[in-house]
């Protein structure tokens, strides 16, 4: 039986270890309970964040049992971990929010049934801390100088690193103690920008408990030159298909650069690794095939095979034989009423997702990249009326690949 180590090992994902050799015994010889943590920053995952998830799902495969814990409290501060500004205060009532919408999306990749893993808030005991108590037995556990030459602070001293956010560290750490503490949680796991975070919360778990803590981190999602990836025009790359449509996911990763298809394909998917290798080593055209694997296995672990297989169907007709009946296309229904006297082009755009700001649509517009039909936009101040529509419909294009269309109601 393969040791989870090795195939996450394999499959590209790890980035650095705390105790490697130790971590990959202990994995091979019991189930281990281990953490990855979720800051609700928004109302949705990113893909970002499914890296996350992809690694506790060959975690739970492999009869190891997550804890997914909800940052209710460190969500009160936001972490520094790779920001040059501070991050934007949420409410209370935003946080609450938001932690709700990831449990709901991560219950669809991670078995939450009787005994098989956990959800977890560390608002259960992050609010109710006594910061004089707190102080005294887990501040002392922490050296300044050595905080300061964390990563995580960095890039935040040159403009000004926050007490609050200071904080976010020694809160972390106590979040890994807590779960020691309540479920023999023995292993965390995240992202390579999380990697100072990790070291001391292990590094406090042994100095309280004299007991054995591990930290593992993972490769951010990155192209082959470094750039983050998950970032479109509109902004982030959602899981909530009301954010970024199946199609549009569809869509970013059958257009990714040739040289990150294996490498994605290897993160992103369940494929075997000799398939992954096969798909990756395909060349010029043939790459494409490719490609089109990556997307709609990708799409079909968030979304659904249904939507996969829809979002496959699109894409083939808009860059094959075009179809307005398609079902699959992206399409909004508006009424008819709307265009008697002329519905502004930006304002549109905007409507139906195609655009993320008016901003952004002037540029495109300069640029020569929004067309009405087959008639290119070239007037920012260009109204759409019942003239340009054909049998009801009108069909709206962003650059070469993006299509919406319009039907009357």
């Amino acid at each position: 039986m393969s040791n989870v180590y090795d195939v996450l090992k394999e499959r590209g994902y790890v980035e650095q270890a705390t105790h490697e050799e130790e971590i990959r015994e202990l994995l091979g010889k019991e189930k281990v309970t281990f953490y990855i943590g979720f800051d609700p920053t928004a109302d949705s995952l990113h893909v970002g964040h499914f890296i996350q998830v992809m690694v506790m799902m060959h975690m739970q495969k492999a009869g190891h049992k997550p804890i997914a814990l909800f940052g209710g409290g460190t969500g009160m501060i936001g972490d520094p971990s790779g920001r040059t500004d501070l991050r934007k205060m949420l409410t209370q009532k935003q946080i609450e929010h938001n932690v709700r919408s990831f449990q709901k999306q991560i219950s669809r990749f991670i078995d939450f049934s009787e005994g098989k893993a956990l959800m977890v808030n560390n608002a259960d005991w992050l609010a109710t801390l006594n910061y004089i108590e707190f102080l005294r037995d887990i501040g002392k556990h922490f050296s300044v100088n050595r905080m300061l030459t964390a990563e995580c602070f960095k890039t935040r001293l040159e403009k000004g690193l926050s007490f609050l956010e200071f904080n976010y560290m020694l809160m972390q750490s106590y979040d890994f103690l807590e779960l020691y503490k309540r479920y023999n949680c023995k292993l965390q796991l995240g992202g390579n920008d999380q990697w100072s975070n990790i070291i001391n919360g292990a590094d406090l778990v042994r100095r309280m408990e004299n007991a054995s803590a591990f930290g593992l981190t993972f490769k951010l999602l990155a192209t082959s030159a470094g750039k983050k990836m998950g970032k479109t025009e509109s902004g982030a790359l959602w899981l909530d298909p009301e954010k970024t449509s199946p199609y549009d996911f569809y869509q970013y990763w059958r257009n990714i650069d040739d040289p990150d298809v294996e490498n994605c394909l290897a993160l992103l998917t369940f494929l075997p690794m000799e398939e992954v290798k096969r798909l990756g080593a395909l060349k010029d055209e043939q790459i494409n095939q490719a490609k089109e694997v990556l997307a709609y296995e990708v799409t079909k672990l968030v979304h659904g095979e249904e939507e996969a297989t829809k979002a496959q169907q699109a894409a083939k007709t808009l860059f094959g034989n075009f179809n307005e009946d398609d079902a699959s296309l992206p399409s909004s229904e508006l009424p008819e009423s709307r265009f008697h006297e002329g519905l502004d082009i930006l304002a549109l755009l905007q409507e139906i997702g195609l655009i993320s700001s008016k901003g952004e649509g002037r540029r495109l517009i300069q640029q020569g990249g929004i067309y009405l039909g087959e008639q290119r936009i070239k007037d920012f101040a260009q109204l759409v009326t019942l003239a340009d529509f054909t049998d009801n419909k009108l069909l709206l294009r962003k650059g070469k690949k993006i299509y919406h269309q319009i039907k009357l109601v």
